[in-house]
């Protein structure tokens, strides 16, 4: 009986993991540059003895889907598309570099620039600053461009730093828990000459949101069939257990 038992028990952590990262990915299905995370379940044979018949399954956030969300045309100056499969690269809380599609950039009050959730956007020298200016512009190549605050509008904007944008090909990456790319075991890729951003534009969250409908409503019919076959275990519990009585 304890087979049924654990290996339902197994299988309600299974659909409450899928439940979370289902949950998580409608959260953020509004968020700029997200990248849905997928999670995967395999079962866990245990071996020997009179142990063979017993499959606990284990259920994990393994990757993240990369396709590429779709781009909106903005206009704002801060807004920027990285194309292909190239990322930007940012200072992660605990200062190691890390990596996101996230575009909706900012500006702090001391001048750090940074994504909207507040990651520092490096580039080729660390955390990007800004001066004062009267107008921003970013190449396709990612090169910062100002006319400084109070500068004669028609003066010759001035580079002050290129963003870093990487690409992945070739390199293992995993999505750490704060959203943000990492290179497994650590390290950090080096800049692409060749990736291009769009600015004054913006791309959205990759998430479908029919489909991730779909997926909980199948890890709640799964839930609700590992209770019933609880239930049925304890059920069949009772009745051996009657069985064996002795009569009175």
């Amino acid at each position: 009986m304890d087979r049924m038992i654990h290996t339902a028990l197994s299988a309600m952590r299974g659909a409450m993991a899928r439940q979370t990262t289902t949950a998580n990915n409608l959260a953020n299905a509004n968020t700029a540059g997200f990248r849905a995370e997928m999670a995967s379940v395999r079962p866990l044979w245990v071996t020997g003895g009179q142990l063979n018949g017993r499959a606990p399954s284990s259920e994990e956030v393994t990757s993240a889907d990369m396709a590429a969300g779709a781009v909106t045309a903005t206009g704002r100056d801060l807004d920027v598309a990285i194309n292909g499969d190239a990322m930007l690269a940012v200072q992660g809380d605990e200062g190691d570099e890390a990596y996101t599609r996230r575009g909706d950039l900012a500006v702090s009050d001391s001048g750090l620039l940074t994504t909207g959730d507040g990651h520092p956007v490096l580039g080729e020298g660390g955390p990007i600053t800004l001066p004062p200016y009267d107008s921003l512009n970013i190449a396709a190549d990612g090169a910062i461009y100002i006319i400084p605050a109070g500068s004669d509008p028609t003066a010759q904007p001035q580079l002050v730093d290129r963003l870093k944008v990487a690409s992945p090909t070739g390199t293992r990456i995993a999505k750490g828990l704060d959203g943000l790319f990492r290179v497994e075991g650590g390290g950090a890729l080096p800049s692409d000459p060749d990736a291009k951003v769009t600015a004054g534009s913006l791309e959205g969250s990759n998430v479908n949101t029919s489909a991730a409908l779909v997926d909980m409503i199948d890890a709640s019919r799964a839930w609700d069939t590992q209770v019933r076959l609880l239930t049925t275990a304890k059920d069949l519990d009772t009745s051996s257990a009657d069985l064996m009585r002795l009569p009175d």
